[in-house]
This record gives structure tokens, sequence and C-alpha cells, in this order.
């Protein structure tokens, strides 16, 4: 089972959702980078459980260890160990799931390739995994701001079910997004989608919707021009994420209601740059970025796990009933926005990474 992501800048995950721990190891990291153990804490802070009302109710503290890679707070040019321990782990709560398979879950698809599974709580098919991608996230923002100080990343739920919410990409700040627990940027929509998670997590019942991110600042040419195209690479990336049905960037799937004419950024020398007077293509053109805010949409599914009977089999191949049983989440998006941002952060410091291997990188920028 490959567990690993990126090339110059590279990640391998480990461990399974109720085992001793999940964690990642990190490989490509520059020698005399700042961090330590609290830029990581505050990373994992965001994406633990129990942090409000609205999420899995599993108190796990999912406090970082370093293991390797890192000392007196610089890193050593070595791979870098993360790990954090499992705690508040329930497995019998997944004793009927042993043998009767979990509709839209990897129960059934695991078997089918493997031959075996863990058990409880889902295993590497957890959203447990991603506590790896998120560390290692927290030190690639630290090699960015070491060599391209001023690249932002930023995420916000932009939809709960039918739910919308009206958000500047340009403008909206990192305060007003944290600022409550739906992790919206729209103030007007964060009563109404608290209400909405609740409602249906009352009748046992989940919702998806959407993430959108934009990447601020980032310097022109980063992307390879035909398999590593800078959106598929984040395409990929964040398809990798549990629970994750679509991506769109850019005008994405409304752009076909365009003609060229209303489609095409238009370009304009501003104070010495290349700019475009819009940003349809979402700040990247032929596969490399073109210096403007890129902005994409991270689609989810409803939580796989309901609190009603549902139809399914079970692994000896007989018809049954399964009613969901443990601790999750009614809707992922407030907890998904960390990990859509990580993932953003390591498809640009592994494409960083690159381009200063081919042709030397990019000057300084000015701050």
């Amino acid at each position: 089972m490959s567990s690993s992501f990126g090339h110059a800048f590279r990640i391998h995950t480990f461990g399974e959702s109720h085992g001793g721990g999940v964690g990642v190891v990190i490989d490509g990291v520059p020698p005399r980078v700042a961090v330590t153990v609290e830029d990581i804490q505050k990373e994992l802070d965001r994406r633990r459980p129990g942090q409000s009302e609205i999420v899995t109710p599993r108190k796990e503290a999912d406090r970082a260890e370093i293991l390797s890679g890192v000392v007196d707070g610089q890193t050593l040019g070595t791979p870098i160990a993360v790990i954090v321990r499992n705690e508040d782990q329930r497995p019998g709560a997944y004793d009927e799931m042993a043998q009767k398979y979990r509709p839209s879950h990897a129960d059934y698809t695991y078997d089918a390739k493997y031959g075996i599974r863990a058990l409880s709580g889902g295993g590497r098919a957890s959203a447990r995994e991603t506590i790896g991608r998120v560390a290692a996230a927290a030190v690639a923002k630290k090699v960015l701001d070491t060599l391209y100080p001023g690249i932002e990343v930023l995420a916000w739920v932009k939809s709960i079910h039918d739910l919308n919410a009206t958000v500047d990409a340009s403008a909206v700040t990192a305060e007003e997004i944290e600022g409550n627990i739906v992790r919206t940027g729209d103030a007007a929509m964060v009563e109404p989608m608290i209400e909405r998670i609740k409602a249906v997590r009352a009748e046992g019942n989940s919702v998806g919707g959407v993430v959108e991110c934009v990447i601020r600042n980032c310097p022109p040419g980063l992307g390879e021009p035909v398999f590593d195209k800078l959106e598929a690479e984040l395409a990929k990336a964040m398809l990798s994420l549990p629970a994750t049905k679509g991506f769109e960037i850019g005008s994405g799937f409304a752009g076909t209601l365009l003609t060229g004419r209303e489609h095409n950024d238009p370009f304009r020398m501003v104070e010495g740059k290349v700019r475009t007077t819009s940003n349809r293509s979402g700040g990247i053109q032929g596969g490399i970025s073109n210096g403007e805010n890129i902005v994409f949409r991270v689609a989810f599914k409803p939580t796989a796990t309901i609190m009603t009977s549902q139809e399914t089999v079970t692994s000896g191949g007989e018809n049954t009933e399964l009613q969901g049983r443990g601790r999750h989440d009614a809707c992922v998006l407030p907890r998904a926005v960390p990990m859509v941002e990580a993932m953003a952060v390591l498809v640009l410091c592994d494409h960083l990474l690159r381009q200063r291997g081919q042709v030397g990188g990019f000057p300084a920028p000015e701050v």
C-alpha cells in the first residue's frame, strides 16, 4: 500500500485510526529551517476532533512528538519523523462492523484488494490518517516562509448542503475564517450552517459541501507543462483526502457556459509586472502558475457513517442491515479546511523546491 506523496519534498504517512499512533516521515527538508513542535501543534489543533459542538466528540489531544531531523529548533536536512499517539480508542464500537460492510466506506474494497483490513475505525481509510499530512504541511510552511516569504494559503467552507457562503477570495482573512466554528468566511452564514449540521445530526444523518481555497502571492513559473501541471497536482492532492468527490479550479464547470471571448483573461502591464485583468483561469495557465491568485474548490460528500439502519452485506456474502455506531462528524467540512490548506502547502513546497533544482529558483520577493 503506497502512502507517499511528493517529489523534492516527499512525505510518507503511517498508522491506523485505532492503532498505537499515526504520523509522518518527511524527506527533502532543507537544513537550517526554523521548526518547533509548537509550529506543528498549532496546525494539528485546527484539525483535531472534539474542538467544537458540531464535530466528532472523540477526545484526542493530538500531541505531536518530533522523533528526528530537528535539533534546537532547526532542521538538519535529514528525514523528519513526527508521531501522534492515539489515546481515546474504542474498538468495541466496531465489533459488528467486523462482519458487516459499512455502506460507502472502504471496508469491502479493502477486503477485495488486500484480503485483510484494520477492523476498528477504518484503519488507513480514516480521516485520522490526515494528521501526518497536516504535520508535514506545518514543516512545509516554514520552508516556504524561509525560501519565498509572502505566500499565503487560506481555505474556508464555501457551502454546506444547499447553504452557500459569499466570500471574497482576494480579501478574506484567517481571523474571519477561524473566528467561527464552521470556518466559513461569510458571517451571515455561520448560524444557518451550524443549525443545519445540528439538525441533520439529530436525525442520525449527515451532509456534505464544498471547501474553497485561495493561494495568494504565488510566483509565476510553478508547475510542469504536461503530466505534472500545477492544477493536476492540486487535484490529485485534494482528491486523495477522505470523502472528496470533486475538484474545480478558476471558472470550473461554470466556465463551460462562457464563450472564449468571455472566458479569456486579458494581459496588462501593471507596475512593471505582467498581470491579468480577470482570473477565470484560476491563477494557472498551461499547467504553470501565472502570478495571480490560485482559486479552487473541493467537494466533500456527506459523511458515510449515519446513525440509522442501512442495507448491506456481510463478509460472508449474506444480505443484512447495519446501523452506524461510534463517534463521527455529521459534516466533515469544518475539519476539512486545515486538511485542504495542508495539501495545497505540500504541493507548493514540492514545486518550489523542484523549480529551485531545475533553474535556480526565483528572486526573493519584495516584503
